[in-house]
């Protein structure tokens, strides 16, 4: 056995990652379909085995991890810090990003783009991946977004994480259990602040509020840096609910799909999600569990015909804030006049602008 890995060893130095990964794939009846949630999306797989992509370091990772494909082959292959395209810095928002302080003023700015820009991009890590937004990825992305602007945004949330005094985090420590005792400081007029404040002190997830840019519908992401998860949310709907449900999904991508390859979740959370993007809807399912329940929510009944003391009962059983047994409510129903009373719109971001 030993002198029959060695060949193998030597055989797979000389052999591309493409074919590597087809060998293993035969070896265990796997299909693209198949290896898609551990590279990111079937788009990412076909590029990576037809050679039109090199690997990233998560991919790598990924690939050591779940086809046991040693890392001294894989480092063989020239394996890329980013998935970086050529970068036309002119079409970054820059008017919105100097009024936001993200870059400095200058005279004539469009003509020294590349040197305004670059500090934030430094700034926000050397290896900062440009993750520019591309059909079929396992990304939910409005179709409208102007990429750079969704650039700019990743960079800032990435910059202001960085400078945070976060604890140590450890994979797996973000679970579904996890997940409902956040859910509890719902009710707290100061709850997303204190649910912020406990994932960094207490897990080492950094959650940084910045306002999205025009042209990015942008609601949360979540970036894996350095094995570390970052939150960033935009409040783009300030209101009690979607702040809730916004945050517990970004947590269950952290606890259900940190060990793939993919480097980020960026969420349009108004999008509609198929069943195809199992990803999306694997998070959608876990964080309308983290906050109510199916069951208790079936066993309610509350969806025939609801009243605000309804609404009130159920939110106090569960432990909840009422605007997130209202949200709930409206979603399912369609109706969004229903219950506006309890969402509290306009109350989440004044509490991280204080």
């Amino acid at each position: 056995m030993p002198q029959r890995k060695d060949v193998r060893r030597k055989r797979e130095q000389n052999a591309s990652i493409a074919d590597i990964i087809k060998e293993r794939m035969r070896e265990r009846g796997l299909s693209q379909r198949d290896l898609a949630p551990i590279i990111g999306s079937r788009s990412r797989v076909s590029e990576i085995l037809t050679g039109r992509r090199d690997i990233s370091i998560s991919i790598a990772r990924a690939l050591y991890k779940h086809l046991d494909i040693p890392a001294d082959v894989l480092l063989q292959e020239p394996v890329r810090h980013s998935t970086e395209e050529a970068i036309n810095w002119n079409r970054f928002p820059m008017r919105e990003m100097i009024n936001r302080g993200w870059i400095r003023r200058s005279p004539a700015p469009s003509k020294r783009a590349e040197e305004l820009i670059r500090p934030l991009r430094e700034a926000a890590g050397a290896e900062s991946i440009t993750l520019l937004p591309r059909k079929n990825d396992q990304n939910r992305v409005n179709a409208k977004v102007n990429p750079y602007a969704l650039l700019a945004w990743q960079w800032q949330v990435r910059k202001e994480a960085m400078a945070i005094d976060a604890s140590e985090y450890r994979e797996g420590t973000v679970t579904p259990g996890m997940m409902r005792e956040i859910a509890r400081m719902s009710p707290r007029k100061s709850g997303p602040l204190d649910a912020a404040d406990f994932l960094t002190r207490n897990f080492g997830i950094p959650v940084v509020y910045v306002p999205h840019l025009s042209r990015t519908y942008l609601d949360a992401a979540v970036f894996f840096v350095r094995e570390r998860p970052i939150i960033g949310i935009t409040l783009r709907y300030d209101r009690i609910d979607s702040f809730w449900y916004t945050l517990m999904h970004e947590l269950a991508h952290i606890c259900l799909h940190s060990g793939l390859a993919q480097e980020s979740y960026i969420d349009d959370m108004t999008m509609y999600v198929d069943d195809e993007n199992s990803i999306e809807k694997e998070a959608d399912d876990l964080a309308r569990e983290a906050l109510i329940s199916d069951i208790a929510w079936n066993d309610s009944g509350i969806l025939g015909s609801p009243t605000p003391q309804d609404v009130t009962a159920l939110a106090m059983e569960i432990g909840v804030n009422p605007a997130i047994v209202a949200g709930r409510i409206r979603y399912e129903t369609g109706d969004y006049r229903k219950l506006s009373q309890f969402v509290g719109n306009g109350t989440v971001r004044q509490l991280f602008m204080q």
